[in-house]
């Protein structure tokens, strides 16, 4: 696709520096190499239609503006069968995932629609044995710890790297 025709579009919550670098060393360590296209994220929908832009747009500058940063924890890590993933619990931002997909409920695919298992993806696509020592790995003395969300985002996706479309930072 071309840079200006219509794509679909991804919202993710925006990670702070200290808790995105720490992500993408280990996104960089374990993801394999030639998939790793993009930095680790937190995706609150996969697939919305761009004749929503504008709207989204309002919505997401409507749950940012001077609100406080959600609090949330980086939960216990998990199994994807070809991969590993961190879970993240925030009630707040659930609310927050919640509020979108209520006002956007006709358009959203099965899978938005389907509710949301909120997570960072550390590897994917590799071989069953390889994402099973890296979970061990990462099991082993792990502690919940708090996660910054600084802001919520939203972009096109047109088949390679994700193009911004908007970014809202909370207070």
């Amino acid at each position: 696709m071309s840079g200006s025709s219509p794509a679909p579009i991804i919202v993710t919550a925006l990670l702070g520096r200290a808790d995105q670098r720490w992500l993408d060393d280990l996104r960089r360590a374990h993801f394999p190499p030639e998939r790793n296209h993009l930095s680790a994220h937190l995706t609150m929908f996969h697939h919305l239609p761009p004749s929503i832009a504008d709207e989204l747009k309002w919505r997401l500058a409507e749950e940012t503006r001077g609100v406080p940063a959600p609090a949330a924890m980086l939960a216990a890590p998990f199994s994807l069968g070809r991969g590993v993933a961190y879970r993240i619990e925030s009630a707040e931002l659930e609310a927050i995932r919640a509020r979108i997909a209520e006002a956007f409920a006709g358009l959203l695919t099965p899978q938005d629609h389907a509710g949301w298992r909120p997570h960072v993806t550390i590897q994917n696509k590799v071989e069953p044995a390889a994402a099973k020592a890296l979970l061990a790995e990462l099991k082993s003395g792990f502690r919940p710890q708090p996660l910054v969300i600084a802001g919520l985002a939203s972009w096109w996706y047109r088949g390679g790297p994700w193009q911004p479309l908007s970014e809202h930072r909370f207070r």
